[in-house]
Order: structure tokens, then sequence, then C-alpha cells
């Protein structure tokens, strides 16, 4: 039985039962009417319910979407970012070397630099020597005597040998004698430097009785003239022979001209190494190889 046949069956009642009957059946008529009123209001508001919560799910579902959207854009940012904090930290290394070369080159350079001062006041300082000792023998340069040169980088007082010895001899002449004294007194003046005595002699081969070689007679030759410089006073601590003979000729040995310039003394003043750049270094290295 349903809501539906129950009216109808209440009318067909008041016949077959009792008035007391009927009414309870027509009160619970009633209330089975105000029940099935508030389920279907309680239906509607249900349906209102699931209207509104269909509503939300759709908001969520499109709120997840735009999430998923937003998140795919944001993991592409991240990527692009991490591209691009890669390539800075390339780029960083690529500095940091470059950083790391332009310190050694700017250390170089500095280096350089300093060296080239050095090398600089060295020059200067020996142009400056240099015109020192031609003034300080300008007048025996007048005389035509001697010259002061620079050979093979040394700065040197040079004497002719015909002046100074006889043909095949290392006996001083009288004005030879003179002319080596005036020189030891100009050097001996000069401070805190050392000199040698070269000797030098043309090709002609010499063998007589006292040398047997143009060796022996430039070795003769320079050290009669370190023996007239120490008579003068010169400190034997700063003065040295040596020979050369033949062997370092300043001209062509073919004619007489150059014969003659090849025979000579020459007075070298000793390069003082501890002016030079890079002799700190050169120091060290020879203590290292004790």
């Amino acid at each position: 039985m349903t809501l539906r046949t129950l009216p109808l069956l209440l009318l067909l009642l008041p016949g077959c039962v009792g008035k007391g009957k009927y009414n309870a059946l027509e009160a619970a008529l009633t209330e089975a009417k105000t029940e099935n009123a508030d389920l279907r209001g309680s239906l509607s508001g249900k349906d209102q319910e699931l209207e509104a919560a269909k509503e939300e799910i759709a908001r969520l579902e499109a709120q997840q979407l735009a999430l998923k959207d937003t998140l795919t854009q944001v993991r592409n940012e991240l990527a692009e970012v991490d591209l691009r904090l890669q390539s800075a930290l390339a780029e960083k290394a690529d500095l940091v070397k470059t950083k790391a070369r332009l310190s050694a080159s700017i250390e170089e350079m500095t280096q350089a630099l300093d060296d080239l001062a050095k090398r600089k006041a060295e020059a200067e300082r020996r142009v400056a020597e240099f015109r020192d000792l031609v003034a300080r023998f300008q007048e025996l340069i007048d005389a035509g005597k001697l010259e002061v040169k620079i050979i093979d980088g040394r700065m040197v007082v040079q004497l002719a040998t015909d002046v100074l010895f006889g043909s095949g001899s290392a006996s001083l002449s009288a004005d030879g004698r003179k002319a080596v004294r005036e020189v030891a007194d100009v050097l001996k003046a000069i401070p805190d430097r050392s000199f040698q005595v070269e000797g030098h002699t043309d090709n002609v081969p010499i063998s007589n009785d006292k040398y047997k070689s143009n060796w022996e007679l430039a070795a003769g030759r320079s050290i009669t003239v370190v023996k007239e410089m120490l008579d003068v006073g010169m400190p034997a601590t700063r003065i040295s022979a040596a020979s050369y003979a033949e062997f370092a000729p300043v001209a062509p040995n073919r004619t007489d001209a150059g014969k003659a310039q090849n025979r000579r003394i020459q007075i070298v003043l000793v390069p003082d190494l501890s002016t030079l750049p890079g002799f700190e270094e050169l120091e060290e290295l020879a203590g290292d190889g004790e």
C-alpha cells in the first residue's frame, strides 16, 4: 500500500470499520502526508546541496586544471632558470679562469716592468760611467795615446802595442811606461772597480828564444802592463792579466793597417754582475746547486 492508495481506502473504510478506527487511520494519513512533505522538502534541499556540490566540484576541477597549468608553467620556468643557472655557473667559471689568467698576466707585466726599470737604470748608470771614463781620459785621448771604446758590451781602454813595445818584445818603452802609468793613475782613482789587462797580437806567427807563440807574447805584454800599474799603486786585488793572442781581432789581418789595430793592449772594466737584473735569482740558483 502506498500513500496514493491510502485516501481511497479511507473513503471505503467508514462503512467497513468503526469510527474510532477510521479516525486513527485518518490521523496516520495526515502524519504520512506531513512526513511526505518533509521528505520532499528534505529531498529538495538535498537536490540543492547536490547541485551546489556539483558546482563546487566543477569549480575545484577548473581550479585543479588551472593549478596544473600553473604547475606546468612553473616547471618550465624552473627548467629555464636552471639552464640560466648552469650558463651563469659556466660563465662564472670562465670569468674565474680569465681573472686568474689576467692576474698572472698583470704579475708578469709588473715583473717585466720592474726588470725593464732595472735594466734602464743599469743602462743609464753604464752610460754615465762611460762618459765619466771618457772625461777622465780626455787629455790622453786628445793626445792620441789611447781610445775608450765599448767592445762586446764592455768598457775598454785601448792602447796600441806599437807605442808600448818593440816588435816581438814584452818590455815597455819609455813612452810606453809613461802612458801606462798615466792610465793607472786614472783607473786606480775609480772606486770599487776591477780591471783586466788583455794582450792581443796580429796573426803573424812568432817564434824566438823567449816567446814560442803569440799566446806567450800577448801574455808577457799584459803581465808587464799589470806590473807597471801595480808599481804606481793599483791594488793587486783589482787587476788581472789575460792573453788572447791573435784570436780576438778588431780588424782584418789582410793589411798592415789592420794588423796594427789588432796589436793592442786592452784594459777592460770588469762588469759588476751584482747590478744586473736577475743577479739575485742567479745567486739563489747557484746556492741551490751547492
